[in-house]
């Protein structure tokens, strides 16, 4: 079946969900009209309707290969990678001053969730660039940004960024690349990085990599760790590649899904590469490329969501079996009650993960136009539940989809197997969906929970609002943010961050389903009557809310028992 880009719902979703007006408000982002945004979104749609959906299966049949040192992407990938470019969807966020579009990233996180649906393999390669963008933007020095930024804005050249060693994985501190200063400004970088997203590609002229290193004062652990860009070919004197840098690709991993974006072994042998930002500071300036890619990332995990549900849908609709409740006679499955249960499950998640994501990226942009507290820190906190939830849920609704198509989703000519497949590292990679619980049940706490009690006051807020119109749907949601209020109350009350942690993960999706309630009740009040949102709002708020009571009775248990369990107990 075909991919359609539901451009309805993010226009829904902007206008009465998020609240795109309150950004076009503001002098930073003033042009992006309702006009343009719409223009944006339909010509978006076009690109991955026409030009990437059609890739989505030839990457996964023929994967990005590495010959004689080249890497060789999947075929169509090289022109599919052109519209993207040649449209300007690299840059679409990107600062003016370097040739970007400096649209909102609320629209931002709709494109490239657009892209993920349609071919995420070949969508990886403009978000890490986009997530170095945005890193040197704000970290670089001038001549940097002069040498590099056009070229990544037009996407000419690609980026990357460079993290986990194999002795090293999420513990970046641990890493022993390091970075000998030239004396002439810039660095020889040696080291060996793996599961680098896109580290090579045919089609671009060059291919810049961030990479984390420690110079010879540096101390241990990421205190001690600095910033590099690297790039494949060393820019000349017109800002042009010119000399071959002294890395290479070792070899590609051999994935589970994911075929079409060669996952690189990285090798530095003495690379030439230029400090970003301050020596001994290269955490604070990769966070910022990180975070970017963190609220992408579960961008992914949607766009994989509504591809599966899309085609989980179709099959459903056309596929005849067993009597069924309203034909009487062979009818087609999604008549049948289980069927629809998955169905329904799979359109309400998307609808609250899209929210939480787009919900986390509204507040990015007031925090830009305004450089207020507030916004910083609502964006800070949402990050990890956009993240966590939104890559959960493209897990989940992949899964569901595998089963809706019955024995034909373990079949892989259906393609219902490859979302499955392709979305599952996506609760791997930037920062694994636990560390983002354990960053939302720590460090995103450490204001005393005045980021979390914000939301939760707009929850209980609207829910009372709604009393009068939607009673069943609104005591509910005030009941669950309660609940809500004393798991982060439990959570503060704990300065021993290893009870925190045992429950962290129950906590962050605790916290993302009353969330999605609150969302799905703010689109039923958008109704006159008992319509087609009031419908799935009362589904999510009956049957899927009611998952917090659970996941904060988790959350709130602490670590002993799990403690008590010795390792001799898990061998057992």
């Amino acid at each position: 079946m075909p991919y359609r880009a539901p451009v309805d719902e993010y226009r829904f979703l902007f206008d009465h969900i998020v609240g795109l007006s309150h950004v076009v408000d503001t002098d930073r982002f003033a042009e992006a009209t309702p006009d343009m945004t719409a223009a944006i979104l339909s010509e978006a749609a076009r690109l991955c309707e026409e030009v990437l959906y059609p890739l989505q299966r030839s990457g996964d049949l023929h994967p990005a290969k590495l010959e004689n040192g080249v890497v060789r992407t999947s075929p169509g990938y090289a022109d599919g990678y052109r519209a993207i470019a040649d449209g300007g969807w690299v840059s679409i966020s990107a600062h003016p001053d370097h040739g970007g579009m400096g649209l909102p990233m609320t629209v931002t996180t709709a494109v490239n969730e657009m892209m993920s649906s349609a071919c995420l393999s070949l969508q990886l390669n403009p978000l890490m660039t986009q997530g170095q963008i945005e890193a040197l933007e704000h970290h670089a020095s001038d001549h940097l940004k002069a040498t590099y930024l056009p070229k990544l804005v037009s996407g000419a050249w690609a980026g990357t960024m460079n993290l986990t060693e194999p002795q090293a994985g999420s513990d970046v501190g641990a890493l022993r690349s390091k970075a000998e200063p030239m004396g002439d400004g810039t660095y020889a970088v040696t080291g060996q990085k793996i599961y680098i997203s896109w580290g090579d590609n045919d089609f671009t002229e060059n291919v810049c990599h961030l990479v984390l290193a420690r110079l010879p004062d540096g101390v241990p652990g990421t205190k001690g760790i600095s910033l590099f860009l690297v790039p494949k070919f060393i820019p000349d004197e017109n800002g042009n590649p010119g000399k071959r840098n002294t890395l290479k690709v070792v070899s590609l991993e051999h994935k589970m899904g994911l075929h079409g974006s060669p996952t690189a072994v990285m090798q530095y042998d003495g690379a030439i590469g230029w400090l970003v930002g301050e020596a001994h500071d290269g955490m604070r300036a990769m966070f910022t490329m990180m975070n970017n890619a963190r609220l992408g990332v579960g961008g992914q995990g949607i766009g994989v969501a509504e591809g599966a549900y899309q085609h989980a849908l179709a099959y459903a609709m056309d596929r005849k079996q067993g009597r069924t409740p309203v034909q009487g006679g062979p009818g087609s499955i999604i008549e049948h009650a289980d069927v629809r249960r998955m169905l329904a499950t799979m359109k309400a998640d998307i609808f609250a993960a899209r929210a939480i994501a787009l919900a986390c990226a509204q507040a990015i942009d007031m925090q830009t136009a305004t450089d207020k507290p507030h916004w910083a820190a609502r964006a800070a906190f949402l990050t990890p539940i956009a993240k966590a939830f939104g890559t959960d849920t493209g897990i989940a609704v992949a899964e569901m989809g595998v089963q809706v198509h019955g024995g034909m989703g373990f079949i892989e000519e259906t393609g219902a197997a490859q979302y499955s497949r392709d979305v599952r590292v996506t609760a791997i990679y930037e920062g694994t969906n636990g560390i983002q619980a354990m960053d939302l049940a720590a460090r995103k706490l450490m204001d005393g929970g005045e980021a979390a009690y914000a939301l939760l006051d707009e929850i209980e807020a609207q829910a009372e609002a709604a009393r009068a119109s939607l009673p069943e749907l609104a005591e509910p949601v005030w009941q669950a943010a309660e609940s809500l209020r004393e798991a982060v109350d439990w959570m503060l009350g704990h300065q021993d961050l290893n009870q925190r942690f045992a429950g962290a993960a129950p906590f962050l999706r605790g916290f993302a389903r009353v969330l999605g309630g609150h969302f799905h009740l703010k689109a039923a009040l958008t109704e006159a009557g008992d319509g087609p949102r009031t419908r799935l709002a009362r589904f999510y708020i009956t049957r899927l809310l009611p998952e917090h009571a659970g996941l904060l009775a988790h959350a709130t248990q602490g670590a002993t028992d799990l403690y008590a369990l010795t390792p001799e107990d898990f061998a057992a």
